[in-house]
C-alpha cells in the first residue's frame, strides 16, 4: 500500500501553500491598494456566482472563515515567538512568577494566560487563582465563571473579590445579577473550598437574599475579613450567623443598599452580641445603618478588641454618645473612629469631642473623622461648615 500523502506532497496544499506565501509577500507600505484588491475581487466572485442569495451568502462566510483561520495561524505564531523570548529572558523562576501572577486580579491573569504558553503554565496553576478578584468592570462574572475560577483555585483558594465596586466619588455602580446558587461551589466536598477561605468581599451583587447568603456562610468558618456592600436585605439575622460559623472575623464591614428600620439596643442585640463575643475582631464598618446612638455607644465599648469603628452615613446619629465614649476611652482599644457624612450629627458634640482631645482625654484614639459633605446640625437646626 502506498504511504498516505502528506500535505507537502500533495499538489493543491503546494498551490494552497503558494498562494498564501504571495498573500504573505505583498508590501508594507500599500495596505490600501491591497483592501482595494480585496474589494474587487470579492466583488467579481459574487457577480460570477449564482444569483441565488443563499450562495453569495455561502461565499461571503466561507471569505469570512478563510480570514479568521489566517488569523488563528498568526496569533499561535505571534504565542510561540512570545514563548521562545519569555522562556529565555523572564529571570523569575516558575515558583515566584506563580506568585506575581496570584497578585493580579482575574481578568489580567487571563491576559497574561493567552500571551504564551510559558506564562500559560504559570497561569494555570492552582496558587495562581488563591485570589480570585472578579470586580474588574470589563469582566462579565456569571455563577458559570465564578464556578470554574473557584475550582481552579481547589485547596489554594483564599479570597474572593466578586461585584461592582461602590466608589467614594459618583453614582452608584450597577448591581451584577446572578442566576442559579449563589457560590455554590463553596460547598462542594462538605465545605471544603469554603473552609478554605478567608476573605469574602461582595459589592452589589443581586439577587441576594439571607438565605443564599447563610448558606455560603455557613460553610465558610475560617473567615477573618468579610465585607458585603449593597445588601438589600434586614442584616441583623446575619449577625445571628456570624456569631455560630464565623468566629475568626477580625475585618467585618457592611453597607446597606439604603437604610432600613432604625437599630436600637433591642433590634441590634444580634449585633451586640456578635461583637461582644468575637474575639478577634478589630474593625467594624456599618456604612448607611440607622443606629440609635445608645447602640452606638454599646458597640464602641463591648468590644476588649475592637480598634476600628466606622459608623459613616448613618441617618439617625446625633453624636451624644461620645459623651460616655470620651469617659471610657481610657480603657477603651479603640484607635479610630469614622462618622463621615452623618446626616443629624450635631455640631455642639462634634466641639466637645475637639475638646477632650485637646485636654488629651483620648490617649488611645489616632484618628477621628467627623466630615460631612452637608455640614453639621447646630443648636438653631441649621446646616454649620464651620463649627465655633
Amino acid at each position: 500500500m502506498d504511504p498516505p500523502t502528506t500535505p507537502t506532497q500533495n499538489p493543491r496544499s503546494l498551490h494552497t501553500d503558494s498562494i498564501i506565501s504571495s498573500l504573505l509577500s505583498f508590501p508594507a507600505s500599500t495596505p490600501f491598494s491591497v483592501a482595494c484588491s480585496f474589494d474587487r475581487e470579492l466583488e467579481k466572485a459574487l457577480a460570477s456566482a449564482s444569483d441565488d442569495a443563499s450562495v453569495q451568502d455561502r461565499l461571503l462566510n466561507r471569505t469570512i472563515n478563510i480570514a479568521s483561520l489566517l488569523l488563528e495561524s498568526t496569533e499561535r505564531c505571534f504565542r510561540q515567538r512570545a514563548a521562545a523570548h519569555n522562556s529565555i529572558s523572564w529571570v523569575l523562576p516558575p515558583e515566584l512568577t506563580i506568585k506575581v501572577f496570584s497578585k493580579l486580579d482575574t481578568k489580567s491573569l487571563m491576559q497574561v494566560a493567552a500571551c504564551c504558553t510559558v506564562f500559560n503554565k504559570c497561569a494555570m496553576d492552582r496558587s495562581s487563582y488563591a485570589h480570585i478578584d472578579l470586580t474588574t468592570d470589563t469582566i462579565q462574572a456569571d455563577n458559570e465563571v465564578v464556578c470554574t475560577m473557584i475550582h481552579r483555585a481547589g485547596k489554594e483558594l483564599r479570597s474572593i473579590k466578586l461585584g461592582h465596586v461602590t466608589r467614594r466619588y459618583g453614582p452608584e455602580p450597577n448591581p451584577i445579577w446572578f442566576n442559579g446558587p449563589f457560590l455554590s461551589s463553596l460547598s462542594y466536598n462538605h465545605g471544603f473550598l469554603g473552609r478554605r477561605l478567608r476573605s469574602l468581599r461582595l459589592y452589589n451583587i443581586r439577587p441576594m437574599n439571607y438565605s443564599s447568603l447563610s448558606n455560603v456562610l455557613s460553610v465558610c468558618s475560617n473567615l477573618t475579613d468579610l465585607r458585603i456592600v449593597g445588601f438589600n436585605c434586614p442584616f441583623m439575622p446575619l449577625f445571628m450567623t456570624l456569631s455560630k460559623t464565623c468566629r475568626l472575623i477580625e475585618h467585618l464591614c457592611l453597607g446597606s443598599y439604603h437604610p432600613l428600620d432604625t437599630i436600637d439596643t433591642q433590634r441590634g442585640s444580634n449585633l451586640i452580641e456578635f461583637v461582644a463575643n468575637s474575639p478577634n475582631l478589630t474593625s467594624l464598618r456599618l456604612i448607611r445603618f440607622r443606629l440609635t446612638d445608645e447602640l452606638a455607644r454599646i458597640l464602641s465599648q463591648s468590644s476588649r478588641t475592637l480598634k476600628h469603628l466606622n459608623l459613616s452615613r448613618s441617618p439617625t446619629i446625633n453624636g451624644r454618645f461620645l459623651r460616655d465614649v470620651r469617659n471610657s476611652c481610657k480603657e477603651s482599644p479603640l484607635k479610630t473612629l469614622i462618622m463621615r457624612n452623618c446626616l443629624k450629627l450635631e455640631e455642639k458634640e462634634v466641639l466637645e469631642l475637639c475638646n477632650s482631645l485637646i485636654k488629651g482625654n483620648f490617649k488611645s484614639i489616632r484618628h477621628i473623622d467627623v466630615s460631612n459633605n452637608r455640614g453639621l446640625v447646630s443648636d438653631d437646626g441649621k446646616r454649620s461648615y464651620k463649627p465655633k
